[in-house]
């Protein structure tokens, strides 16, 4: 093919393009419409399974579906006797645990936990004997999405909630428990030689600017200049960044998203976002680190992605960043010069709290680093925090999910709802810092639990536990679910709530705790095993630090006459929160993803996801399993989750030791709880919950006057929290 062919050909493109992209748009539309045609279809299987005589073969017949497919929809309608029912969900439920073969008696299956009273809550409103929806019994009416991996941004993309009213049909996941033998053993030891210590070296700053994408506009040091970016590519940017500041190691883009221009021509996002990464520049190359595999410097994100290059003449040399300053805060509108401020601000309360604070890449390197420099030098921990170990870490990682993200859908909630308010909890992961889990964690078998005296277990069930447990929805329950359901999908979770429903899974004992001794009705919960971890505070000099910066940066919002520091001041307060959410999520230590680069026509590394490709290199990413890292303890992590998720259900407003008001979502009447968003909530009316501005309070963030029509998917969901936001800012609030 000669070069005229080929240009000739190349042009040829472009119209097919144009006649693909008009396709994709006639086949969405087609999939919303079918989507909401199956919505419909759902809805009204679920309305005739009130009838008493409604049969679910006829109703089959009629919707064009199967009886299966009609079952599970409506539970109601199913026609296996109740008995023949009941036996199979025990028998699915409740796995015999294996018992060595040399033990002549075998353990029991389950010991049931004791019902735990607690003093009558202030300020809760009576449940109604009936919800406030009268709807058909379902298990799993409830859409649910559980949230990025905290070591990511919040901003990362959500996915958006499609599933009908019915139930999950892609059935329950198994969730690993505790092995009997040698095996099990391994889930009460920590791995040798790998301790959290605290460091002995000082973080070296990095010479960051700020850039403006779209305007071109450069805040570094203190001035601001204009670029010529031309058309946006990481070289260009570098090459006209580097011009104007140069040993710049660090650009942060405020505004313009570079790394989205042209996505229409990729199937994904993500696809976008990896070749504009790796567009070809004559004078830069992808910053490499060293090993076995060739790993590329960059990582690859829908909204966030970090993007590492070196000097093609010197790819050996110190790399330069290109970062989304979305990783901190939303900049919302603001011009680089405020977003560089934040970050001066940031620094400065910071450094009131950590003589050595730097500001790292993201705020979970941040995060991270200012807690180490909080491991105490003397006392029990003095030589630092063992890890646990692999399998032990594994089993965290599979069973404690994060920050619950919940849709619940009609007919537990009105079609047509009467308002839609939002309630987010004010810095919510401080108020659950002050007590962790620390060392060798105990395990507790079914049979241990059950010889214990009723005040033992209740004194395990208040510690810092993690438990693997069978529970059952007492008959009655007209309220949203309590305890998270494992299903199909990476770390998915549903939150059943029809009475009598039973599953079995792993949560922390702060949930637990929560569902034996809720002041609405107490929930009966099997103990199959457990792991009791000794008390500890860990996290708490940690908290309290971040804790005195948010406090003094949210003051110097509400009091400064400067509109650009009032902003600055607000950005900086949200960018510690980041340090605090994202730092905890570090803890995590999920298994590591490895990206790496491959020339084209060479063999891929095995196991790999192919994340791009161009006329020379293959961009790809692989599982490698959990590295050897001192600071992972998802101990603490899946600790803070369980109690923050208790929390959205039910928190106590103390003054010293008296519970003074209630709120959460139990303290809601029946069927006015729309949604769950990891730390806050939306109801369908405003509630009498106090805010005082301290860490986890019940902020009023959103009021949208009704009638509003419900949300039938996430998408939809913060569009509609959007204006609400924007309605409430408009008429003020005096909660």
């Amino acid at each position: 093919m000669d070069r005229k062919t080929y240009t000739a050909k190349v042009a040829e493109l472009r119209p097919l393009r144009e006649e693909i992209g008009k396709a994709e748009k006639t086949v969405a539309a087609a999939q919303a419409a079918l989507d909401k045609l199956n919505q419909q279809r759902a809805r009204r299987i679920t309305e005739l399974a009130g009838y008493e005589g409604a049969k679910a073969d006829a109703i089959a017949k009629a919707s064009g579906l199967s009886v299966g497919d009609v079952v599970r929809i409506a539970p109601l309608l199913d026609p296996t006797p109740a008995a023949v029912r009941a036996a199979k969900a025990d028998h699915q439920a409740a796995p015999a645990p294996e018992a060595p073969k040399a033990e002549p008696v075998a353990e029991p299956v389950s010991a049931v936990a004791p019902v735990l009273t607690r003093p009558a809550a202030v300020l809760e409103q009576p449940a109604p004997a009936t919800p406030a929806v009268e709807a058909p019994a379902v298990v799993e009416d409830q859409a649910v999405v559980e949230q990025p991996a905290p070591a990511e941004p919040v901003a990362a993309v959500l996915a958006v909630l499609t599933a009908p009213v019915a139930p999950v049909a892609v059935g329950p996941r198994e969730l690993p428990i505790l092995p009997e033998g040698p095996a099990g053993a391994r889930y009460e030891a920590v791995t040798t030689g790998l301790v959290s210590k605290r460091p002995n070296f000082v973080q070296q700053a990095r010479s960051t600017v700020f850039l403006d994408a779209a305007t071109g506009d450069l805040a570094v040091r203190d001035r601001v200049v204009r670029l010529d970016l031309g058309a946006r590519s990481p070289g260009e940017i570098l090459d006209a960044v580097l011009h104007a500041a140069p040993g710049t190691e660090r650009v942060y883009i405020t505004a313009g998203a570079p790394w989205h221009d042209g996505a229409e021509r990729y199937s994904t996002l993500k696809d976008a976002v990896a070749a504009w990464l790796n567009t070809p520049s004559e004078r830069w190359t992808t910053a490499v680190g060293s090993g076995r595999d060739k790993l590329a410097g960059h990582f690859v994100h829908q909204r966030q992605p970090v993007g590492r290059y070196a000097p093609a003449t010197a790819p050996d040399s110190g790399s330069t960043e290109i970062r989304s300053m979305g990783e901190w805060f939303d900049p919302d509108g603001a011009d680089v010069v405020t977003c560089r401020q934040a970050f001066t601000l940031l620094w400065q309360a910071l450094r009131r709290h950590w003589d050595d604070a730097v500001l790292m890449g993201s705020p979970s390197q941040t995060g991270r680093d200012l807690w180490s420099r909080t491991i105490p030098t003397t006392g029990k921990w003095a030589g630092g925090y063992p890890v646990l170990s692999e399998e032990l870490r594994g089993l965290l990682h599979a069973t404690g999910g994060q920050g619950r993200t919940e849709l619940i859908l009609p007919p537990r909630v009105p079609e047509q709802l009467p308002a839609l308010v939002e309630y987010d909890r004010t810095f919510a992961y401080a108020k659950h810092l002050w007590k962790s889990p620390v060392g060798t964690p105990r395990r507790i078998t079914a049979a241990a639990f059950a010889a214990m005296t009723e005040a033992e277990q209740v004194k395990a069930l208040m510690s810092c536990s993690h438990w693997n447990v069978r529970v059952t929805v007492p008959a009655g329950w007209n309220h949203v679910g309590l305890l998270p359901a494992p299903v199909t999908g990476d770390r998915a979770w549903v939150y059943p709530s029809e009475p009598g429903a039973i599953f079995t899974t792993w949560a922390g004992g702060a949930e637990v705790h929560l569902a034996l001794s809720n002041h609405l009705m107490p929930w009966k919960i099997e103990i199959l095993g457990g792991l009791l971890f000794e008390d500890g505070k860990p996290l708490d000099e940690w908290g309290k630090r971040l804790k005195s910066a948010w406090v003094d940066l949210t003051n110097l919002f509400r009091i400064h006459g400067d509109e650009r520091q009032r902003t600055a001041a607000y950005l900086a307060s949200r960018a510690v929160r980041s340090v605090l959410l994202f730092g905890l999520g570090g803890f995590a230590q999920r298994p590591r993803l490895v990206s790496g680069t491959t020339p084209v026509g060479e063999a891929l590394p095995a196991g790999v996801e192919i994340l791009g490709q161009d006329s020379e290199v293959v961009t790809w990413q692989r599982q490698a399993g959990f590295s050897r890292d001192p600071y992972a303890h998802p101990e603490w992590a899946a600790y803070v989750w369980s109690g923050a998720r208790a929390a959205l259900l039910d928190m106590k407003y103390r003054q010293g030791k008296e519970v003074i008001a209630s709120a959460g979502a139990l303290h809601a009447k029946p069927g006015t709880v729309v949604y769950f968003g990891t730390d806050g909530i939306a109801l369908t009316e405003r509630q009498p919950w106090p805010y005082r501005g301290e860490p986890g309070d019940y902020l009023l963030k959103g009021h949208l006057t009704g009638p509003v029509e419900h949300p039938a998917s996430q998408e939809q969901y913060l569009k509609l929290r959007g204006l609400g936001r924007a309605e409430l800012a408009e008429k003020g609030t005096d909660q």
